[in-house]
């Protein structure tokens, strides 16, 4: 039943991740008060320690989950050793949970320069600005790069730093949850065979 209608409630029948995450998501823009984008992305660091941080979803296809970030930020680099990451999407007015893992790939300069443009331009200035998860100094530090930018840049475009980027998680598992009383819940995974199909496991609760 891969095309039967995907209600809010029954998420069982559904063979293909992609689109039933997508209608997860729809909801979760009608429902969620801020950020309905908004997922935890964990990774590890050189040293095998977990981080997790929350981000913002920006695009999604049958390819995969992006975000972007500056490279040289800590979980840039950290994905840059491992190239793999974990997300985990909370919709708690929905009572619902989708966790992603898989293998990492950079977006193209492409899909980078066309996001970032779209960016306020306070934001394409932040990004020049901003050394990400360095130590700083103080906060005038940050306004005083601000201002040099922003002098640098006054009118026109903006160009996007090389150190600026996107990811794309490509998922291997899948895994949806739905509050069910007494705990009782939905939990429905989807698995990538090697051949690109999408297999399907319901696990206890």
């Amino acid at each position: 039943m891969a095309n039967a209608p995907l209600t809010s409630d029954d998420f069982t029948e559904s063979a293909e991740p992609f689109d039933l995450f997508a209608s997860w998501l729809k909801d979760a823009e009608a429902s969620e008060p801020n950020d309905p984008n908004a997922m935890a992305l964990a990774t590890v660091d050189p040293d095998g320690l977990p981080d997790v941080r929350m981000v913002l979803l920006k695009g999604f296809d049958h390819e995969g989950f992006v975000f972007y970030t500056n490279l040289e930020s800590q979980k840039g680099r950290e994905i840059g050793v491992s190239m793999k990451a974990a997300l985990c999407f909370h919709w708690k007015s929905l009572r619902r949970q989708v966790r992603v893992r898989g293998p990492v790939e950079r977006v193209s300069d492409a899909e980078a320069d066309a996001y970032y443009a779209s960016r306020p331009r306070g934001s394409r200035i932040g990004a020049w600005a901003s050394k990400q998860s360095r130590p700083l100094e103080s906060r005038f530090a940050l306004e005083k790069a601000v201002a040099e930018y922003t002098a640098k840049y006054p009118l026109g475009a903006i160009p996007r730093p090389a150190h600026w980027s996107g990811f794309r998680i490509v998922p291997k598992t899948i895994e949806f949850w739905h509050d069910r009383p007494f705990r009782l819940h939905d939990r429905i995974v989807f698995t990538r065979s090697e051949g690109g199909g999408w297999g399907k496991t319901r696990l206890y609760p």
